[in-house]
């Protein structure tokens, strides 16, 4: 069984990377083509290939190009009444001789939209009706019958996802611009949500001046529960932190530490983090230094706290 697993993922493997040679004038092409396209890219397909059609619009879609998949068999039906002037067609056929693919050509040729064809056959109907060609043969496919699409569909996906990765680079899509398609669970959590949307404010700041006494300030920490208080100086400016672990380090020193000023036992120059920045930022400065907790300004020269967030905000929001 492992053997033949082996060989499925060998001849898969193979498939793909045979697509590379095959890389050339037609691919950068069909890019342009789509960057040009006003509409839509109309993807479709029928049965095997359609489920991978599928994946290709999603994909398409999710990363800066307006797709959606028309299924042909539908589209012979009154569905291709979702096509537009301004749209470009992206078919796709293992054979090149798929009947309802073959059926919805006239009517893509009639309505005078551009045709990316991509299919095994360089010969069929789809090609030579196509304006732009994808070669996506395969040498066999891993069914050991040879009847059940494997490889071919594999190249198919991955021919796909070259023209997409490809496609997003030349539109200059980002991070940010993704986040914007996936705003739900934990990936958009980490590209959308920003400290200021999460961190405490206002009154809910743990703050105490520089001469608090040490066991003063415990009252603070202990009030806020948030494991440390910010220290200031009388304009308000942060000028140090003191955690529930620098008390444990204090305690075990042995000097008489609730008597002593807390600027005495703080840390200086804390880590910091500005409001507008991405709660995933704030996880990866606090990763990075092994702490717990950030003070959060307002822009890069502010030196008056507008915040504070905690790993258990990060937590509670699922940026973790």
């Amino acid at each position: 069984m492992i053997e033949s697993a082996k060989k499925v993922l060998q001849i898969e493997a193979d498939a793909v990377l045979a697509l590379i040679p095959r890389l050339n004038g037609d691919f950068s092409r069909a890019v342009k083509a789509i960057l040009a396209c006003q509409g839509r890219v109309v993807v479709t397909g029928m049965g095997k290939s359609g489920l991978i059609c599928q994946k290709i619009a999603a994909t398409m879609a999710s990363t800066g190009t307006p797709t959606l998949f028309l299924h042909p068999a539908e589209g012979i039906h009154g569905d291709l009444g979702m096509m537009t002037k301004n749209d470009l067609v992206l078919a796709v056929s293992n054979s090149g001789e798929t009947e309802e693919i073959c059926r919805i050509l006239p009517v893509i040729k009639r309505m005078g939209l551009p045709l990316i064809g991509m299919a095994g056959n360089p010969n069929s109907a789809l090609a030579q009706a196509s304006d732009i060609f994808l070669d996506i043969s395969v040498a066999e496919e891993a069914c050991p019958l040879g009847l059940a699409p494997t490889a071919s569909t594999t190249a198919t996906l991955a021919m796909g996802d070259a023209l997409a990765v490809v496609l997003l680079e030349e539109r200059g899509f980002r991070a940010e611009d993704f986040a914007l398609f996936h705003p739900g669970g934990a990936l958009g959590k980490k590209l959308l949500l920003r400290v200021e949307d999460m961190m405490h404010s206002a009154s809910a700041i743990p703050l105490v001046a520089s001469d608090t006494l040490l066991r003063e300030a415990l009252f603070e920490i202990t009030d806020k529960k948030l494991g440390v208080t910010g220290v200031v100086n009388e304009a308000g400016e942060l000028i140090g932190v003191f955690t529930d672990g620098d008390l444990r380090r204090v305690m075990a020193s042995g000097l008489d530490s609730l008597q002593l000023p807390i600027d005495e036992v703080m840390t200086r120059s804390p880590k910091r983090i500005l409001q507008r920045n991405l709660a995933a930022k704030a996880l990866q400065i606090m990763e990075s230094h092994s702490i717990t907790s950030l003070f959060v300004f307002a822009d890069d020269a502010g030196k008056v706290p507008v915040g504070i967030v905690h790993l258990h905000d990060l937590l509670r929001e699922g940026v973790v």
